[in-house]
């Protein structure tokens, strides 16, 4: 089991950034897949970057071009920087890892809100 602490949260106005940060109890190394979800009032939780032991990137066509997930080993962190950011991106943001032993485990962190005011 890994634990998982999201950070970087708040209120930004429409055009802004914000950067996420994720820190996990190991070292991100020993983890498959890590990831940022978010999700709405109302709606379903949706994926919105995920990033591979390998650096295996992929975003959300909503995002692409104003989000950046990266990793930094050493910390233990994986990191989201939101820039241009718009009012559909407000949502209680989560962190995820996926690890492969044997079998799936995936792990939650328990989120930050993110508001973009218009």
């Amino acid at each position: 089991q890994v634990q998982l602490v999201e950070s970087g949260g708040g209120l930004v106005q429409s055009g802004g950034s914000l950067r996420l940060s994720c820190v996990a109890s190991r070292s991100i190394l020993t983890i498959n897949v890590m990831a940022w979800y978010r999700q709405a009032p109302g709606k379903q939780r949706e994926l919105v970057a995920s990033i591979s032991r390998g650096n295996n990137i992929n975003y959300a066509d909503s995002v692409k071009g104003r989000f950046t997930i990266y990793r930094d080993n050493v910390a233990n962190t994986v990191h989201l920087q939101m820039n241009s950011l718009k009012p559909e991106d407000t949502a209680v943001y989560y962190c995820n890892a996926v690890t492969f032993v044997g079998s799936m485990r995936e792990d939650w962190g328990q989120g930050t809100q993110v508001t973009v005011s218009s």
